[in-house]
């Protein structure tokens, strides 16, 4: 591994943690000055991630080690392809979603604004923390960091509902933490004496023999104790947090918290346990399992969800798998799709987002059923939600598209017919739950008894938001090349 000494991954995470100070101070007095600082944070943050991209192409890898508690324990940052790809989506939409909630937040007259930028930042300086660790310790520290940050946004309606859903969201996330994730850390080093990421895997030839068995439950355990990941049936939170204001849902689902959770999982996966050892492992099978299990249950349940938000939440608990599903196929083309999958379809989910978020502000929306004939009055709205509906579904020139191709691609070289199955079950119910709500919106008559005397007209700063997230979402289908490269450069 060529590595580099610098500072430059550990700048991207301090950036946004400097600028919270500035957020709240400004806070409530000056609204429009505390969101520059908002947006400004995220454009350093972004400017300075991209800087590493040259290096990191050229089969660099950038190190940066702050301390170090005792030897194989430090706190240490690491900027290489996986963490890039993930780093790279996470800091520009971070921009684009910032943007987004200054149309929502004020659209909406939401209160507690300023605690809300300020947690805002902080969640992203945690995920860019994940993205850059270089070991299991560092990892677990911003991974834990970020379901605590997230807690306020998640309860930020302080109605009795968001503070239940907020209350499952801690639950379930320390909880599986504390029950699996620490104890197969402490297992992993008292085993492999090291927490450090390495590519083909920690364990030596050795303590594959020895431990073979115990090694096995623990990669179970790191599956669940990543419970951000969302693997059934440990998925419960996600639906229960959609009480949070849409911008916060496009955080949780695209953005931050579920990816950390499938992230981690293909650190797991590649820098820890290694693929030549995952074969040998009967429990990479049952992971395998669970995962397609997930995408096909999770599927049905959405196409029963009338509200658009928790038939988004029921999709997103799908297609998180596909990216698990992806890595533990453990073919080049399969584990090339699972990561592709993490830009593919932040940039499709998002969109869908901000599109429900736009209909709840300037048409008061939030079912399926009252959409009918929408798009007349929201058009850039709807056009970009039919344009993420058909990144979900796998339809060519949008960026979910590879991604299916590459997975099915994965499970025909493993010679899983049942695998191949269930992908092309999960693009029609994926169809099944999107299209109906496309249908309505285009092509049913328009009730404008329902207005109440509303005028419906979209919000510039949410519609410019989606319209861009929908285009990216095209140019990811068409133009793949940038996230395909940096995937082949986690597989080399």
């Amino acid at each position: 591994m060529n590595v580099e000494q610098s500072i430059l991954p550990l700048i991207p995470i301090l950036v946004s943690l400097l600028a919270i100070p500035l957020i709240i101070f400004t806070g409530e007095k000056n609204p429009n000055l505390r969101e520059f600082w908002s947006v400004l944070a995220g454009v350093i943050k972004f400017a300075v991630v991209v800087s590493m991209l040259p290096a990191v192409l050229a089969g660099k890898t950038l190190e940066f080690e702050l301390f170090k508690l005792f030897p194989g324990i430090e706190v240490k940052f690491r900027a290489d392809a996986l963490g890039m790809l993930f780093a790279l989506g996470a800091s520009f939409l971070w921009i684009i979603t910032t943007f987004y909630s200054i149309g929502y937040m004020r659209g909406h007259n939401e209160k507690n604004q300023t605690r809300y930028f300020a947690c805002f930042a902080a969640a992203l300086s945690t995920t860019m923390g994940v993205a850059f660790s270089a070991n299991l310790f560092t990892m677990f520290l911003f991974y834990e960091g970020l379901t605590f940050v997230t807690y306020p946004l998640v309860a930020h309606h302080e109605t009795d509902e968001a503070k239940q859903g907020a209350r499952k969201y801690a639950i379930y996330l320390i909880g599986a933490a504390k029950i699996f994730l620490v104890a197969a850390i402490v297992i992993t080093y008292m085993i492999a004496g090291t927490l450090e990421f390495q590519k083909g895997g920690i364990f030596t030839e050795a303590v594959r023999h020895a431990y073979s068995a115990v090694l096995g439950v623990v990669f179970l355990m790191y599956i669940y104790g990543f419970a951000k990941a969302a693997v059934m049936p440990l998925h419960g939170w996600l639906p229960a947090a959609m009480v949070a204001p849409t911008p916060v849902s496009a955080l949780l689902h695209a953005v931050a918290v579920v990816k950390t959770g499938v992230f981690t999982v293909l650190r797991v996966i590649f820098f820890v346990y290694g693929t030549d050892f995952l074969k040998e492992l009967s429990t990479t099978n049952m992971a395998l399992f669970m995962a397609a299990f997930t995408i096909t249950v999770a599927s049905m349940i959405a196409l029963t969800r009338d509200n658009i938000k928790a038939r988004l939440a029921y999709s997103t608990v799908s297609q998180l798998s596909y990216i698990i599903l992806g890595g533990l196929l453990l073919t080049y083309h399969g584990m090339l799709g699972g990561i592709i999958h993490i830009s593919n379809h932040a940039l499709a989910k998002i969109t869908l987002f901000f599109c429900a978020g736009s209909l709840y502000v300037c048409a008061h929306k939030t079912e399926v059923s009252q959409l009918d004939g929408i798009a007349k009055k929201m058009p850039w709205t709807m056009a970009a939600f039919t344009i993420g509906a058909l990144g979900m579904i796998g339809v060519p020139l949008v960026g979910g598209f590879i991604t299916k191709w590459y997975l099915l691609m994965g499970a025909l070289d493993r010679g899983s017919i049942g695998i191949v199955a269930v992908l092309l079950l999960s693009s029609l119910l994926n169809a099944g739950y999107f299209l109906p709500i496309v249908y309505r919106a285009y092509f049913k008559n328009f009730d404008e008894s329902h207005t109440h005397g509303h005028e419906i007209r979209e919000n510039p700063f949410m519609a410019t938001t989606l319209t861009i997230t929908a285009i990216l979402s095209i140019i990811s289908g068409i133009y793949p090349d940038l996230i395909i490269n940096l995937a082949k450069e986690v597989l080399k």
